[in-house]
C-alpha cells in the first residue's frame, strides 16, 4: 500500500506573492527532508522559480499549462513518474478549488493551504469576482494579505475574511517586509441576549468556550443546543452531560466537553452518545461533573435529535 503524500497547497490570484513565497521556503534548508518533491505549477506569473537556489534537494518543476491537465490520470502518472513523497502546488486562481480535489489521486493528503492575496487589489477582487475569492478563503488555513501599507483599512479585510470562514489566521505582510497577525476581535456568532440562545451546530464550539471565559454573561438566561450526552456513574441522579467533541487546532487535541443538564423527569432511558436537543436555563453553582461551580442547566424542554452532519464541532 502505497504511503500518504502531503501536499502544501497554495492559493491565490496572479502577482499576490505565491511564487516569492514558494521559492523563499524551498530555499530554506529546513525544508530539505530528503523527500523527492513536486513542484506542480498551475499557472505562470511575471516571476519565475529559480530552481538553482533551492535547498530543497530532487525537486521535479512541471507546469500545467490548462485545466485539461488537472486530472486524476495525470497526476497519478506525475506520481510514478518522480517517484513523489511530497507535492507543492502553485494553484491558478481562476480555477476553483474542487477541480483541484477532484483530481487528487488516493494517495494525496492535503497538509497545509495557504492563500494569498494583493491587498492593493483584494477589495475589488472581492467585489468583481466574489466567487473566486470565496473559493479561495472557504477552506483554507491562513489568509496572506501582501504588500499592505499603513492608510489601508484593516476591518475592512478581516470582515471579508470573517465573512468566509472563522477558520483562516490572517496576516498582514507590509512593503518591507515587516508580518503582522490579524488581532481584531469577532462578535460572537449567536446573539447573547436573545429570549433564547439559539446555539447552531456549527457555532457549538465558540458557546462552550463563551461560556467558560465569561460564564456570569449567560447567568439567568436560557439557551437552546443540541449535543451528545454522556452518562456515567460519577453523573448525579438526575443528571446528564450534555455536549459536544470539540477540535482546536488539530485531530491530536479533540476532546469531549459538555455541560451539567439537571432533566428534571423531562426524559427517560438517555444512554451515552444519544443526541438530544435542550432548551435550559442557565445557572453557575456546583456540581460533582466539574468537582466545582461550573454552568449547570436546568431543562425547560428535552427532545431526542438526530446527530449532526459534522460531529465534531470546531471553530471554524
Amino acid at each position: 500500500m502505497q504511503e500518504d503524500i502531503s501536499v502544501y497547497l497554495f492559493l491565490g490570484f496572479l502577482e499576490s506573492g505565491k511564487t516569492k513565497f514558494i521559492q523563499e521556503t524551498l530555499e530554506d534548508k529546513r525544508m530539505e527532508t530528503g523527500e523527492r518533491t513536486l513542484l506542480l505549477i498551475c499557472e505562470e506569473g511575471e516571476e519565475e522559480y529559480k530552481p538553482e537556489k533551492f535547498e530543497v534537494k530532487n525537486v521535479a518543476v512541471v507546469t500545467l499549462e490548462s485545466a485539461d491537465e488537472l486530472t486524476v490520470e495525470n497526476l497519478e502518472r506525475l506520481t510514478r513518474k518522480y517517484d513523489v513523497q511530497r507535492v507543492v502546488v502553485e494553484y491558478n486562481g481562476t480555477w476553483l478549488l474542487q477541480q483541484f480535489f477532484d483530481a487528487m489521486p488516493e494517495s494525496w493528503v492535503i497538509n497545509q493551504m495557504m492563500t494569498f492575496f494583493d491587498a492593493g487589489t483584494f477589495l475589488n477582487y472581492n467585489a468583481n469576482m466574489r466567487q473566486l475569492v470565496f473559493d479561495k478563503v472557504q477552506m483554507t488555513q491562513m489568509v496572506v494579505f501582501n504588500r499592505f501599507k499603513g492608510e489601508y483599512d484593516k476591518l475592512a479585510f478581516h470582515k471579508t475574511v470573517r465573512g468566509i470562514s472563522r477558520r483562516p489566521d490572517i496576516v498582514y505582510e507590509y512593503i518591507g517586509g515587516k508580518a503582522e497577525f490579524d488581532d481584531i476581535e469577532d462578535p460572537l456568532p449567536f446573539d447573547v441576549n436573545a429570549p433564547v440562545i439559539e446555539i447552531e451546530d456549527r457555532d457549538f464550539a465558540w458557546f462552550y468556550r463563551d461560556m467558560a471565559e465569561n460564564g456570569e454573561n449567560y447567568v439567568g438566561k436560557t439557551v437552546k443546543f443540541k449535543g451528545m450526552t454522556a452518562v456515567s456513574k460519577k453523573t448525579p441522579a438526575g443528571f446528564i452531560v450534555l455536549g459536544r467533541h470539540i477540535m482546536t487546532c488539530c485531530e491530536a487535541d479533540i476532546s469531549y466537553d459538555g455541560f451539567a443538564v439537571k432533566t428534571c423527569g423531562l426524559i427517560e432511558g438517555v444512554k451515552t452518545r444519544d443526541w438530544l436537543t435542550v432548551t435550559a436555563k442557565i445557572a453557575m453553582e456546583y456540581n460533582s461533573v466539574y468537582r466545582s461551580v461550573g454552568p449547570v442547566l436546568t431543562a425547560l424542554k428535552i427532545e431526542r435529535a438526530e446527530a449532526p452532519e459534522e460531529q465534531i464541532a470546531t471553530y471554524y
